[in-house]
């Protein structure tokens, strides 16, 4: 490429990053003129400058993100029209609002990633810009006016060939990059799908099926902006370390209406960091648990056997099983949630109770009425009055036998006290596991002591228990007294606050009644609620701290692992079904998890949802794919791999070790694997990543061999720093991430770990984008029989 050419891209890079730079300033000095007004005292007020803050931030983080590769392409069209694409929509407002550049989600963009040879779609070149700060660096055109312009790459549907192999093999950082650049055809089809009912994205490991969601939810945030910005958007991983790998994509792309969260951190408040054994979670992700929770929410719903003694003033009020049964009837007969209903079960009974005192004193308002409503016809005498009579309930509502008595029969519960004492109590869940139709052996499964009664704050929860707690939430339904008591509280507060700023404002004025104070145009009262509705909470603050928000869309990577119970959980934060599935059948890992999409999605959506395929492997090299089709073949003969788009050269390789030496020598090879990496990559950034993919059983064991081989160089344990050169991780942990090189550690202990262990062992094999070791004691399954011999620098290194 000439230095004429690049000089004038230079140029015209240069002119957007001024605008840009204005742009910044502009909305930089609206967002501090904004912050330092005053919006007096007006509720309305004070929500239309949080409103302007939070526009202005926005749009500063947008300009922010924009920095990096603001242009990063061109398309010469037909009849001399030149469009440039880049991270956000720039326009000249001296001239009619022309596009200067194009935001890469705008329609006019969208050639770009469509247009080949075989169907330019008008395009005569597309030019890939690349850019190092602010600075052209490297310029590649292709010219799709040519007929065989791309025949004989082999690789004729790719757009941005140099490009995309650039991207494929550089460097893994620790840290998903944007695709922007090289959003391929189908991608790009799946992208702008429209927004409607449930997309399925199916694809195979390497498709870029997590790039394709993030991109799709930028696209959708850019499409439908207002309706999305006020819902927000939920994207669902499936654990921490992947959460942290994917945290920036978005942000990058200038958009922060997003709630990244696992399943088992999808209910608030609680975190998922217990574990527990693969069966048990695989019992609680199935739908037996629906019924297991309803049993035990009724079976809080008590009826006593013996008439219970409450003593009331000077005497013994008996509340026996039939007026508590028909108290429980009429409250079960309103549908409501247990805490809600709890209303109706207390009203009926202290109106019992209240008959039963007043026949006692020579009154009986309800004679024909055996849980004594008030306006039951009246067959004897009212001596006392209705006005005592109501007297008379209210001091039984405050009464502390009394409310003993209603909290035993009908307690207010919350989910985490509910689950905690099911599975804490043998009773309780007996009963239960009876009602669900679970056997002896599972009822064993989901015993779990108890020593907090589950009302530890800081109680610790897995990632199955999250959507047991949230099915136990809808029967349940709010506290309503507790809200209302919350709510009271809050406002104390305010009033409180407000009454130390109106003594601050006044405390240093003279007693001299001729000033007019503070205190003498509002009281702390009335400054409070103006205040009241103020909530500097982002949309996505907002949405997750409530568990019943209901978001504009929501994303699911990895869906293939949501048990039942958690696509309950999902369905219910999205009413709309403006949803994003992107997955694997073949890589599902979780017993509880899907074989099939049609029989995971059907009883949740019918056949209410639309699938679409990724079919080209980007990540994975075809000689490690061979490996890895091989184990594909042996889960399902019918599944396709996909089409990978590159080779390397290098070969797959096993290496046997002595059982007593493996860790030493799995040290080794994984320190000359890093050496290899930076030698070949360089020693900065971008210096590549080694993952050590164990069994679980094994992590403790292999883990202080490696840290003491590659000290300061290595990360482990429950959240793994993907930062760090190398990574030891199980196959779980390494869930949608990938990296330089893998080392598959023991692969037949992988397969015999779980009734899935094949889908574990194919999930392991296709996380490296340039080389894959695997290293065994034993003897490899029949899936890995063609694995070549590990080369000679390699056994010497073991050694």
């Amino acid at each position: 490429m000439s230095n004429e050419e690049v000089e004038h891209e230079q140029e015209y890079v240069s002119m957007l990053y001024e605008r840009l730079d204005g742009f910044r300033e502009q909305a930089s000095t609206r967002l501090a003129e904004v912050l330092a007004e005053r919006p007096g005292g007006r509720p309305q007020a004070h929500t239309e400058r949080q409103a302007a803050a939070s526009t202005y931030s926005r749009q500063l983080a947008r300009y922010d993100a924009a920095e990096d590769g603001l242009c990063f392409g061109r398309l010469d069209l037909d009849g001399d029209e030149t469009r440039y694409v880049g991270r956000l929509g720039i326009f000249d407002e001296s001239d009619d609002y022309a596009p200067l550049l194009i935001d890469w989600r705008a329609p006019a963009a969208r050639p770009f990633y469509l247009a080949t040879a075989a169907s330019p779609e008008g395009v005569r070149r597309r030019r890939q810009i690349r850019t190092a700060r602010r600075r052209v660096v490297e310029i590649d055109d292709e010219v799709l006016e040519l007929a065989d312009a791309n025949v004989g790459t082999g690789h004729e549907s790719l757009t941005g060939e140099a490009r995309l192999m650039a991207a494929l093999t550089a460097g893994r950082t620790g840290r998903m990059g944007d695709i922007v650049e090289t959003i391929q055809a189908e991608q790009d089809r799946i992208i702008r799908a429209e927004n409607a009912g449930v997309l399925v994205v199916q694809g195979g490991p390497g498709t870029g099926k997590t790039a394709v969601a993030l991109h799709r939810a930028a696209y959708l945030l850019y499409t439908y902006r207002e309706q999305l910005t006020k819902r927000g958007v939920l994207v669902i991983g499936p654990n921490p370390t992947f959460l942290r790998y994917i945290s920036h994509v978005l942000p990058a792309l200038g958009e922060t209406s997003v709630v990244l969260s696992t399943v088992g951190d999808l209910f608030p408040g609680v975190y998922a960091t217990r574990t527990e054994p693969r069966e048990t979670a695989e019992l609680k992700g199935g739908p037996r648990m629906v019924e297991l929770i309803t049993a035990a929410v009724r079976d809080r719903q008590r009826v006593p056997d013996e008439p219970l003694e409450i003593a009331f003033e000077d005497d013994i009020l008996l509340l026996d099983a039939a007026t508590c049964e028909a108290a429980r009837d009429r409250a079960r007969a309103t549908h409501r949630p247990h805490n809600q209903a709890r209303v109706v079960f207390v009203q009926a009974v202290v109106d019992a109770l209240a008959r039963q005192y007043a026949d006692r004193l020579g009154a009986d308002p309800y004679a024909d009425d055996p849980l004594g409503e008030d306006d039951a016809p009246g067959g004897g005498s009212n001596l006392l009055g209705d006005e005592v009579v109501d007297d008379i309930r209210q001091e039984l509502r405050q009464d502390e036998a009394v409310l003993t008595a209603l909290d035993e029969l009908w307690p207010v519960l919350t989910p985490q006290w509910l689950l905690a004492d099911l599975f804490a109590d043998a009773e309780l869940l007996a009963s239960a596991a009876e009602a669900a139709g679970l056997t002896d052996a599972e009822r064993d499964l989901l015993s779990r002591p108890d020593p907090h009664g589950g009302r530890a704050a800081d109680r610790m929860w897995t990632s199955a228990d999250a959507p047991l707690l949230d099915e136990a939430a809808e029967l349940l339904g709010d506290d309503e007294a507790a809200a209302l008591a919350a709510a009271e509280r809050r406002r104390r507060e305010r009033i409180a606050y407000a009454q130390g700023v109106v003594d601050i404002l006044t405390r240093d004025m003279d007693d001299d009644p001729d000033i007019l104070m503070v205190s003498d145009l509002i009281d702390a009262e009335r400054l409070a609620e103006r205040h009241e509705d103020s909530d500097d909470r982002s949309t996505a603050e907002r949405a997750a701290a409530d568990r019943t928000w209901a978001f504009g869309h929501v994303i699911v990577d990895e869906a293939q692992e949501l048990s039942h119970m958690a696509w309950r959980m999902v369905m219910r934060r999205c009413p709309s079904r403006s949803m994003t599935l992107v997955g694997d059948v073949a890589q599902t890992g979780d017993l509880a998890g899907a074989s099939s999409w049609a029989r995971v999605l059907g009883p949740h959506l019918g056949d209410r949802w639309r699938l679409e395929r990724l079919t080209v492997n980007y990540r994975t090299p075809a000689e490690i794919m061979a490996v890895a089709a091989e184990v594909l073949a042996a889960i399902d003969p019918g599944l396709e791999p996909p089409r990978s788009v590159r080779e390397t050269g290098t070969a797959p390789w096993e290496l046997t070790v002595a059982p007593d030496t493996l860790a030493s020598q799995l040290a080794a090879i994984a320190a000359s694997e890093v050496a290899e990496l930076r030698e070949a990559l360089g020693d900065g950034p971008d210096g590549g990543r080694v993952a050590v993919l164990v069994p679980s059983g094994l992590l403790g064991d292999l883990r202080p061999a490696l840290e003491a081989a590659l000290p300061a160089t290595t990360t482990a344990g429950d959240e793994p720093d993907l930062d760090s050169p190398v990574a030891i991780l199980t196959v779980r942990q390494s869930k949608g991430l990938e990296f330089d090189a893998v080392l598959v550690v023991e692969p037949d202990l992988i397969v015999e770990e779980s009734p899935r262990g094949l889908n574990d062992l194919y999930v392991a094999l296709t996380r490296a984008t340039r080389s894959l070791a695997v290293l065994h004691t034993s003897p490899l399954p029949a899936a890995l029989g063609k694995l070549e011999p590990g080369p000679a620098v390699a056994q010497a290194v073991a050694r």
